[in-house]
């Protein structure tokens, strides 16, 4: 079989390629085996990435021990922790794309012959899987694993735990003293963030999909049962590549399905309904977001980590891991299980193997909800859509109605509930944040976790056209599309117009007559603002957020 590499090797018109191999430290003896790119986005900047370095040195030895050649490389990430709040987290949601482009110039630019990606953290998972799907190459994923919980006064706390106390100690509930000790043992290990936030959930997809071998989404970053995973997984990316098995092998509507069955039953982030978007669209393949609502509509939601519950990612990979779980949703025939996984082995056969441990994974007949923890809303205030978790939203919040309180920007929020102007009882509307309107549909954690932290997660929703980490909870609607920049209807919100939200019914609407609207939307005018550099283009590219926001609209994979 004919393979990439052999385009910078074979025949004499190759000896200058061939002569800088050799500087590389490469022999002829090397001249037959595949030639496996090691993406690595380990830096010094986020502590999921801190430790990575070895989890590529024990990826290299696993492809050499395959009969591969190991080049390594890198890409950037951004920490959506240190991200939030700012200036910062304008580039989040961008970066995903330049992972994407800076994996397919690797792949293409040096004729490698398969991948072995290392992400971990919210936007690398998603870019570089985008990446192996877009070029259709041989790809195995193995993630840096999630942090370890810390411990606050006999209490397991994480990340979010400390952002909703910012909010409590604005509001008195909390000391300085207190807040510091808080943060000084709530994140104690590397890893990405100990709950199902994003990083997590698209780790637990990844393995799903079948592009990562199991236990590749839960054992925690620092066991060492995670460096014999990335050894295992790299010789797999060998025997892959020499099979030719490109990424699109594994991608498919069924296991995108399974997909959406894994994330309704876990309640994953709603970040993961932007990334799966994303993903199918490099793999050409249609994924509308009423599909979200009716797997969520089938399938039980039967565990329920941090943010909505008091588990972690610890806690379910010793309840058996992702395949326990899927194990679980087979029993009632949710799961379709002939799909190949990079392993060699079907999904099923993977998960016929895996035990389930504890009462973590609850049995079908005894959910956390009778559905999924996503959910799709749409109405006049959302054509095409809007996300929710509906898992992590307090029962007497599923059905709310009340008076707008709109802002166009985070900041105005944030200090607006730092003063408590803020009433029980309204929807608080933020708007002009969405892809091409953040730009770069910031993540907003910080006004969540302020609601939650003052108290107010049980009488005031939030409603944006950018997006909510996957540490928010509450009544948190984003993604709200056509965004506001673009005319959409909540660029007419005014303030005390009654939003009624309805998430079992999966509706969301702005009570105003047809007739006002027409007058609002006559006199509405574009914000006009100059851009330039990356978040410029992005804005020239960017498509919206019920498309995935991925740049180019229609798909650029080829």
């Amino acid at each position: 079989m004919p393979r990439h590499s052999d385009e910078v090797r074979l025949g004499p018109a190759r000896a200058p390629h061939r002569s800088l191999f050799r500087a590389l430290g490469l022999d002829p003896a090397d001249a037959d085996r595949p030639l496996i790119g090691v993406a690595n986005s380990y830096n010094e900047l986020i502590p999921g990435h801190m430790h990575l370095r070895s989890i590529a040195e024990q990826v290299k030895f696993g492809v050499w021990q395959g009969g591969g050649v190991p080049l390594e490389f890198n890409v950037i990430g951004v920490c959506d922790g240190i991200a939030m709040n700012h200036t910062g987290m304008n580039y989040s949601l961008v970066s995903r794309e330049n992972i994407a482009d800076a994996v397919e110039i690797m792949v293409q630019g040096h004729g490698l012959d398969g991948l072995v990606l290392i992400p971990n953290c919210d936007k690398v998972v998603p870019g570089m899987v985008m990446a192996a799907a877009r070029i259709d190459t041989p790809v195995v994923v193995v993630s840096g694993g999630p942090m370890l919980a810390g411990v606050y006064q006999g209490k397991r706390v994480d990340l979010k735990t400390v952002f909703e106390a910012v909010g409590a100690y604005f509001h008195g509930n909390m000391t300085a003293d207190e807040l510091t000790e808080l943060e000084d043992c709530a994140c104690p290990t590397c890893g990405s963030c100990a709950g199902l936030f994003t990083a997590n959930s698209m780790s637990c997809l990844t393995e799903v999909l079948g592009l990562a071998l199991p236990g590749d989404a839960t054992i925690p970053a620092p066991y060492s049962a995670r460096l014999a995973l990335a050894r295992r997984s790299g010789a797999r990316a060998v025997e892959v590549a020499r099979q030719g098995l490109g990424a699109r092998t594994f991608l498919s509507e069924a296991s995108l399905r399974n997909a959406l069955t894994l994330d309704a039953a876990l309640g994953c982030s709603t970040n993961t309904v932007l990334h799966l978007e994303a993903i199918a669209n490099e793999a050409h393949i249609p994924l509308p977001l009423a599909a979200f609502n009716e797997v969520s509509g089938r399938t039980p939601h039967i565990v329920s980590l941090s943010p909505s519950g008091p588990d972690f990612m610890e806690d379910l990979d010793r309840a058996g891991g992702i395949q326990a779980v899927l194990k679980r949703l087979a029993e009632g025939g949710l799961v379709e299980g002939s799909v190949p996984t990079v392993s060699g082995r079907t999904l099923a056969q993977q998960y016929e193997g895996a035990t389930i441990q504890g009462d973590l994974i609850r049995p079908l007949d005894r959910p956390h909800h009778a559905t999924g923890g996503l959910a799709v809303l749409f109405g006049n205030l959302a054509p095409l859509g809007a996300v929710v978790k509906e898992s992590a939203v307090l029962p007497q919040m599923l059905v709310h109605r009340g008076p707008a309180r709109v802002f166009d920007d985070e900041p105005s929020l944030v200090a607006a509930i730092e003063a408590d102007r803020i009433e029980p009882g309204c929807v608080v509307v933020i708007r002009y944040v969405g892809p091409k309107g953040g730009p770069g549909m910031p993540e907003m954690l910080t006004p969540t976790s302020a609601l939650a932290g003052a108290g107010l997660d049980d009488r005031v929703a939030l409603i944006t056209d950018g997006r909510f980490s996957g540490a928010s909870r509450g009544a948190s609607i984003g993604h709200v599309a056509p965004e506001a920049v673009d005319g959409g209807p909540i660029s007419l919100v005014r303030e005390g117009d009654l939003i009624a939200i309805d998430i079992p019914k999966r509706q969301i609407v702005l009570e105003v007559s047809e007739d006002e609207l027409a007058a609002r939307r006559a006199a509405w005018r574009r914000p006009e603002r100059r851009l330039g550099g990356v978040l410029g283009r992005y804005v020239a590219l960017v498509s919206g957020a019920e498309t995935g926001a991925v740049l180019g609209g229609d798909g650029i994979g080829v």
